[in-house]
């Protein structure tokens, strides 16, 4: 079956569409044409929208069998800025799915920098096959609130069982938070991004070598209208006019499942980050949530593994994500082999921008 790879046009949205939904028949979110679209309106306001490139595998007929897009977003690397794309939206059937290679051909022929955050062990393959580097696998740290969340625990037992066994880790876990923290900083619910977060990122890029640029502009995009992440909850920490550090909360749309999107801070500041850990725990408690999943490279504006620990976090493998880098100034791209260079979360990359 002859197919070729093409730029995506807008007579080929419908058979992405259906792609979609034989790709992720398990996903209900697959057949939303709505919400799918309203990611991609939301992703053409990007201020490096004119940088974003999609492309499709179409066959002889026209019908879309696959697609990649490349999203451009800006990084600091090293203290200087730079544009790098990462792949997004990628799939294709499983009978064409040596065309898959011929995507990420296309993608990483078409810009100087990448920088890809994936959970996917075939995408992961073939990307680090083409070229693309592995600098580590982000941290996945877990908070359950509900026993049939737990790997290996009985599925079968009774409910009201289930519910008491659930009553005795929300006390607990009252019992951890309490006995968190001992400093006087406060987290609390704040309104938006305003110009103390510039301040803070030029903060964090001044000591960590590498990271993705979220000023208050790219966070008022990444969770303000029009994101799909627009109903998040916004925690802050200040000393007098001084900002010390946010978090990103959202709720799934089913309620069922907390995610920490986004937690930094100024440099070195622990005591920050267990302030915000511990009312990011006690926000996600009262919501009646049955996780918490927070996915990061710890670094000097990251939680600690201990930190997480002690507030009944415990990790994760399944699902760790991978983060790649192919830059094309060798001293950058050096520099951002080493995951201790980097402060990142999923927040900042493509994978989180689907969740509903």
């Amino acid at each position: 079956m002859k197919v070729v790879v093409r730029p995506l046009v807008n007579a080929d949205l419908e058979g992405l569409d259906r792609l979609r939904t034989l790709v992720y028949p398990h996903l209900p979110e697959a057949s939303d044409t709505d919400w799918n679209s309203s990611v991609w309106r939301w992703l053409g306001t990007h201020p490096l929208a004119e940088e974003m490139h999609r492309w499709v595998v179409a066959t002889e007929e026209g019908d879309v069998v696959g697609h990649l897009a490349a999203l451009p977003q800006f990084y600091r690397i090293g203290g200087q800025r730079i544009v790098a794309h990462t792949s997004a939206d990628y799939q294709i059937l499983p009978q064409y799915g040596f065309q898959a290679v011929l995507l990420m051909r296309r993608f990483l022929s078409t810009a100087e920098n990448y920088v890809v955050c994936n959970g996917n062990s075939a995408v992961i393959d073939i990307a680090t096959r083409l070229g693309l580097k592995e600098v580590g696998k982000l941290q996945v740290a877990a908070k359950v609130w509900n026993v049939a969340e737990i790997p290996g625990f009985l599925q079968s037992i009774p409910g009201p069982i289930s519910q008491l066994l659930n009553l005795g880790l929300r006390t607990v876990d009252g019992v951890l938070s309490s006995a968190f923290l001992a400093n006087d900083l406060k987290a609390e619910v704040i309104a938006g991004f305003d110009a103390s977060f510039d301040e803070l990122f030029e903060s964090v890029a001044a000591t960590v070598p590498c990271v993705p640029e979220k000023d208050a502009a790219f966070l008022r995009w990444r969770y303000g209208p029009g994101s799909p992440q627009s109903s998040a909850t916004l925690l802050g920490v200040r000393d007098g006019e001084t900002f010390l550090g946010y978090a990103v909360l959202w709720v799934t749309s089913d309620g069922e499942d907390g995610y920490l999107l986004d937690l930094t801070t100024r440099p070195g500041r622990r005591d920050v980050v267990r302030s915000l850990l511990r009312e990011t725990v006690r926000f996600f408690r009262r919501t009646g949530v049955n996780n918490i999943r927070h996915m990061f490279l710890e670094s000097p504006t990251s939680p600690q593994r201990k930190d997480l620990w002690r507030l009944g976090f415990v990790p994760r493998n399944k699902g760790r994500a991978t983060l790649l880098v192919n830059l094309g100034d060798q001293g950058m791209h050096r520099t951002a082999l080493d995951p201790a260079n980097w402060s990142y979360t999923t927040g900042d990359g493509e994978m989180t921008f689907w969740l509903r």
